[in-house]
């Protein structure tokens, strides 16, 4: 008699450790104490805590609410005016007539989209990738089967980018390896790229014929729209093949409608076409069609200037808090001196994993154990306590040996 236990498929499977910010954010809810506070969860809050809607989502959707006259499939591109609004915001000036674009379910469909393009164009090829990164950037990659190679981005210590690391390792790149670059407002660290700094990566770049994967979530969030595009601007005019990964679940508040696309752009017509054509094959057996709201939300807007003008004035307030607190942040210890310079919602605080459990169990403040914050958890009422426990539990590691370390 066949054991129908030892022929499942399941039971052949490994079983994957929890997500670690989901385990955080139970034991936050769990939490009873009146003052605890959450750095850990990557979304916007406003002073209250709160993470709303926007003035100009809530317009554009009480227009889709009386215009909207059907619910039919988009078709794998998506919603073709979505992406043609978003061109100007994500390109400026450059040309975009060797730009396709598809519509995807978020930023984070638009790089695993990528991701099974450059699988498919160059099996074997690899992914050179900056680290401190978003935990689900080399998981995504990954699963593509792309090969990674890793190299230091980021000195925690001192809170700097280390910009050279990052030059020697793309030095060893071959021709037509791929290279992820975080666009602005860099996740977890905050520390981006200088304008002279882009330019001479755009020219190792092109020197190496290497492709750039331009991610590209958090426009709008760092210096402005524009300036936060500047740098990326500067390598697309260089490359001759590109792939921008955009989400519209941050600058328009947007997270559960996950709403992104994915840009290719390349100056050969017949490898445009060819990529085209791959990208809606690859959406096509990924999720067939694209949700709908999210992108008809962003479209609507962005073709309205009352509603334009709304979004930008809205986006731009969320952009100054977060500036607003950074700045504060930076200025109550020496060691956070330099969060001033970085941008966005992210700082990589220099904790080790028990620095931060004993934040957590000593003083109710929940953060990834990396040490990475999410600025947007603090306010004017909560810095000064925070700031505290911070120098506490780091004064505390100084004099004492680090239990959770060990």
């Amino acid at each position: 008699m066949t054991d129908a236990a030892s022929q499942s498929v399941f039971g052949g499977l490994s079983p994957h450790e929890a997500d670690g910010l989901l385990a955080l954010i139970g034991a936050y809810r769990a939490d009873a104490r009146p003052h605890k506070l959450d750095l850990g969860v990557g979304v916007y809050r406003d002073q209250h805590g709160r993470t709303p809607v926007f003035g100009a989502v809530k317009a554009a959707e009480r227009h889709l609410l009386e215009m909207q006259d059907t619910k039919s499939y988009l078709g794998p591109q998506g919603d073709v005016g979505f992406l043609d609004a978003l061109k100007p915001i994500i390109f400026g000036s450059l040309r975009t007539e060797g730009v396709f674009g598809a519509q995807t379910p978020g930023g984070t469909g638009a790089l695993r989209l990528a991701a099974d393009l450059l699988a498919s164009g160059r099996p074997g090829a690899r992914m050179y990738i900056g680290d401190p990164t978003w935990p689900n950037h080399p998981q995504i990659f990954q699963a593509a089967g792309l090969r990674l190679e890793r190299y230091g981005c980021f000195d925690a210590t001192t809170q700097t980018a280390d910009f050279d690391a990052t030059m020697a390792a793309l030095e060893t790149a071959r021709p037509g390896d791929a290279v992820l670059l975080q666009a602005c407002c860099h996740n977890p660290t905050g520390a981006d790229p200088s304008l002279d700094q882009w330019a001479t990566l755009a020219r190792l770049i092109e020197r190496r014929g290497l492709i750039p994967l331009i991610d590209l979530a958090y426009q709008g969030l760092g210096q402005g729209l524009e300036p936060d595009a500047a740098g990326m601007r500067v390598v697309l005019e260089a490359a001759p093949e590109a792939l921008v990964a955009y989400s519209c679940d941050k600058n328009f508040g947007l997270y559960r409608e996950r709403t992104g696309a994915l840009f290719v752009l390349a100056r050969d017509p017949r490898h445009l076409a060819n990529a085209a054509s791959n990208v809606l094959a690859l959406a096509g057996a990924s999720w067939a069609m694209p949700p709908d709201h999210g992108a008809a939300v962003v479209r609507v807007i962005l073709q309205d200037a009352a509603m334009s003008a709304q979004w930008e004035a809205e986006l731009e307030t969320m952009r100054q808090r977060l500036a607003g607190m950074r700045k504060a942040l930076a200025s109550q210890a020496t060691s956070l001196a330099a969060l001033d310079g970085h941008h966005g919602m992210f700082a990589s605080l220099p904790l080790t994993p028990g620095q931060v459990a004993r934040l957590r169990e000593t003083h109710a403040i929940y953060c990834a154990p990396s040490g990475r914050i999410n600025l947007a958890g603090l306010t004017p009422e909560t810095l000064a306590s925070f700031t505290h426990a911070y120098e506490a539990v780091r004064q505390a590691s100084s004099v004492s040996t680090d239990v959770h370390d060990l």
